[in-house]
């Protein structure tokens, strides 16, 4: 069976880069054809309403990454763009004190003191440094990467211009760069910091969806990435979009469709159709097939090049790069509908603790011991939990008095060691509910229902090989001109007109738009 109808460009995938890229060709003229296995767009970044009236963010739950360029050329605000900011930092701890941060800078160098008054200067010049580091490797992260391995005199110029960039920095400076880059956060953050709670959590960021723990080299790597967000011009901070980032991919679908983009839902695509090395189509799982002269991919590196494509028609050396791919997805979401708030009895009484993140990670060592576990196959027993009562800022996401929360765990290994996650994921939510009572009395009263999706549901529903929520490791060597291989972080692929543009290529995962993007300006210049 055949669809006859043309296109410019078919893009396989409605997740956040898959549409973002169909928006920039739609936006440009191009005829484009989105393809989603699912029954809706958004892929990672979805909301669902598994109980009336509680809205779930089922994987992903929060913006910071999205670059605010693409904000502004593909005019979301115009399609219901609404990033509600994340005001509050609350880490509970051991013997029943907290840590609480929020927008007040004033208020939060008292906060520290109470914790550690040395601290308050170590503080602002982790700051400082680190704000030199994010500011110079940015143009690093908002561009695409030169290709080393070309012989191409464009491409010789972009190196020439990264050699010199990389030379404008102080011995300071570049020191910084290369400790995070390479070391371990836990290592950095003694430089500056004394206090426990303080230390874990700037630590906990970095931990987030990566099978390493806060001890471990590459974490400074991680956390340097995540820093790189902003919201409404505030470096480093968080939002939630209304309705949750299901909100959020629903006003990229309608920023693409707007500017002529056609999307199909419950379109699996099985594989990507060839004619002497030039890729001409797509063929989905029930035979129908779409044309176009160019195939865009936002799924992962190992679905772009080893199942959508045929690897007999790439080169051997990039098909055995791609096999050891690392992805090792790590992270679980258990969310929860709530007959009404958490209570921490040492603000009892006060609810605008919940106004942005609960971070579970009292100590640098705590977060350790909970990866200890996946080293070995297995979840952690006091798992490391960064959680959201998204309700505290989004009220429509549940009842009156009502609420959701969400949360992140780790660690959760993809392959449990002589066990299935079947037989295991109902044990692995009851330690992360085990947790919340410890730090929250009586929690157990207020679950009403909880959704348990465990690195395997993430790797079947999204597509995410392994439930790497990054679509691959964020391990030195596969980012930057490395993702996701030596000689393929421009975007392209080794067969004509077969491109990439998801979380696998650069600048890497979260809800960032950037590979969408980036990938865009590639098609274009291209086929100009």
């Amino acid at each position: 069976m055949s669809d006859t109808h043309a296109y410019d460009a078919i893009v396989i995938g409605a997740g956040h880069n898959g549409l973002t890229h169909a928006a920039y060709l739609a936006k440009a003229g191009r005829r484009v054809l989105v393809l989603e296995q699912r029954h809706l767009v958004g892929g990672a970044a979805i909301t669902e309403e598994l109980r009336p009236g509680f809205k779930f963010t089922t994987f992903s739950y929060a913006l910071s990454l999205l670059r605010p360029e693409i904000i502004a050329e593909l005019d979301l605000v115009s399609h219901g763009f609404m990033p509600l900011y994340m005001r509050s930092h609350f880490a509970p701890m051991d013997n029943g004190d907290y840590l609480l941060l929020g927008p007040d800078a004033g208020v939060n160098r008292q906060e520290i003191a109470r914790h550690c008054k040395a601290d308050v200067d170590g503080m602002e010049r982790f700051e400082h440094d680190t704000l030199r580091v994010r500011q110079f490797l940015r143009p690093l992260f908002d561009n695409a990467p030169p290709n080393l391995f070309s012989a191409d005199p464009q491409d010789a110029e972009q190196v020439a211009w990264l050699v010199k960039h990389l030379g404008s920095a102080d011995a300071k400076l570049m020191h910084d760069c290369v400790r995070l880059i390479t070391g371990s956060i836990a290592d950095f953050v003694d430089d500056y910091l004394e206090s426990e709670i303080i230390k874990a959590t700037i630590c906990s960021a970095a931990c987030v969806g990566i099978k390493l723990g806060p001890m471990s080299p590459g974490t400074g790597l991680n956390w340097l990435y995540l820093a790189m967000g902003e919201h409404d011009g505030i470096a480093g901070s968080w939002a939630f979009h209304k309705g949750g980032n299901g909100g959020f991919t629903e006003v990229l679908a309608r920023a693409a469709t707007a500017s002529g983009a056609e999307i199909r839902l419950n379109s699996r695509v099985d594989h990507l159709i060839t004619e002497q090395g030039q890729a001409v189509g797509v063929a989905l799982a029930d035979g129908t097939e779409f044309r176009a002269p160019v195939v865009v991919s936002s799924l992962d590196p190992r679905r772009t090049f080893l199942q959508i494509a045929d690897p007999r028609e790439l080169p051997a050396d990039l098909v055995q790069t791609i096999q050891r791919f690392r992805f090792q997805g790590v992270a679980s979401k258990v969310n929860f509908a709530l007959d009404g708030l958490p209570r921490y009895p040492a603000l009892e009484g006060r609810t605008d603790q919940y106004l942005g993140f609960v971070n579970v990670a009292p100590t640098v060592e705590y977060m350790e011991r909970a990866y200890d576990a996946a080293k070995y196959g297995w979840y952690s027993e006091h798992p490391y939990l960064d959680a959201s009562i998204q309700s505290m800022i989004d009220p429509d996401m549940a009842p009156p008095g009502k609420h959701v929360m969400s949360c992140f765990v780790m660690y959760t290994p993809h392959e449990l060691k002589g066990a299935s996650w079947p037989a295991h994921r109902e044990a692995m939510a009851d330690r992360v509910q085990a947790t919340l009572r410890r730090f929250f009395p009586g929690f157990d009263d207020l679950v009403l229902q909880r959704e348990v999706v465990t690195p395997d549901i993430i790797e079947e529903r999204t597509g995410l090989s392994e439930g790497n929520i990054y679509a691959g490791e964020f391990f030195p060597h596969q980012m930057y001109v490395f993702r996701p291989a030596p000689g393929y972080s421009d975007y392209r692929t080794p067969i004509r007109g077969y491109y990439q543009c998801g979380s696998g290529t650069h600048p890497g995962g979260c809800v960032i738009g950037a590979p969408g993007r980036l990938a865009s300006m590639r098609v274009l210049a291209d086929t100009r």
